[in-house]
């Protein structure tokens, strides 16, 4: 049988808000077969819960927001994407503050803190929602796709018209039964332009972010010293927040996700598409192992050895 995974023991961390700027604390708790991933905002009383939940998401600027009765945890998408990664099923996430950190931009730090605290599997088996049928949503030429797929597959296309993304690649595909999440995903950082950040701000945005946690380019180039992570970082970045904010379903997908130019809103609306067409999808598990999809028969989406994808 194909199980349910949890962290071993609990793994803290503090950093800070990309666009709220603050100081957080960040506790990773293992939890209860079919527990799901719940956000936990400590520092009210008595503390929230906000269970990661298609239809919680309630603002997709610049990041994916959950929200319960206005009380709201920000840019959980880069802690889902490494959740995703690492095919954890269930965590309680205690959250000082109402946006999760931004560490190094991308999921890696995240990746390494789910490594330190190591993992479990659970008496429960690990379920999947499987697309039975194509389910698409487009907002003038952007658009996002699933289609049924045993396994889980993605593309991304995209086109800012900037001499630096200009020069990376464009177009990323990668299949997860043969490439690892890890190695060629979770490392890649969110970008933004010094010509927008004037503008961010005085939308309560960007407060946080440094060339320590963002690519950033002028008109022409990246400013980073360091350069770029990968050749094509832009498009993997994107890669990175759809598989985050596509876990945030609450279950992985058995599909192909297909996307151009999307951002959070699309990929939150596809989600919300999917659920409203019941015969669009069902839930699976997996009592054979040798049934199940590559990928995650090595347990997430593959960094190798049976730990992940």
């Amino acid at each position: 049988m194909l199980k349910q995974r949890t962290l071993r023991q609990i793994v803290k961390t503090t950093g800070v808000g990309l666009h709220s700027g603050r100081k957080v604390d960040l506790v990773l708790r293992p939890a209860a077969p079919n527990t799901g991933i719940l956000f936990r905002r400590i520092d009210l009383d008595p503390p929230v819960d906000l269970p990661a939940d298609p239809m919680s998401v309630k603002d997709t600027r610049m990041a994916t927001t959950l929200d319960r009765d206005g009380v709201k945890i920000a840019t959980v998408e880069h802690l889902m994407s490494a959740l995703a990664g690492l095919g954890i099923d269930n965590a309680v996430i205690d959250v000082s503050a109402p946006e999760i950190p931004i560490m190094d931009g991308s999921a890696s730090t995240f990746v390494f803190l789910l490594q330190q605290a190591g993992i479990e599997e659970q008496p429960a088996a690990k379920r999947f929602v499987r697309v039975k049928k194509t389910v698409e949503v487009r907002e003038g030429d952007k658009w996002a796709r699933l289609e049924p797929f045993h396994g889980f597959r993605m593309n991304f296309s995209i086109a800012f018209n900037h001499p630096a993304i200009d020069a990376t690649g464009q177009f990323a595909e990668i299949d997860f039964d043969t490439t690892s999440y890890v190695k060629e995903i979770a490392r890649a950082r969110t970008f933004g332009f010094m010509q927008e950040v004037e503008a961010l701000r005085a939308a309560g945005l960007g407060q946080g972010g440094t060339m320590d946690n963002v690519i950033v380019m002028d008109e022409y180039r990246v400013l980073n010293q360091d350069g770029l992570r990968y050749d094509d970082e832009f498009v993997k970045h994107k890669l990175l927040d759809a598989i985050g904010d596509l876990y945030v379903l609450g279950k992985p997908l058995l599909a192909a996700y297909s996307a151009n130019k999307s951002g959070h809103a699309i990929n939150n609306q596809l989600l919300r598409a999917l659920l409203a067409d019941e015969t669009a999808y069902d839930i699976v598990d997996f009592t054979d192992d040798a049934k199940a999809p590559v990928a995650f028969a090595r347990a997430g989406l593959s960094i190798g050895a049976a730990t992940a994808f």
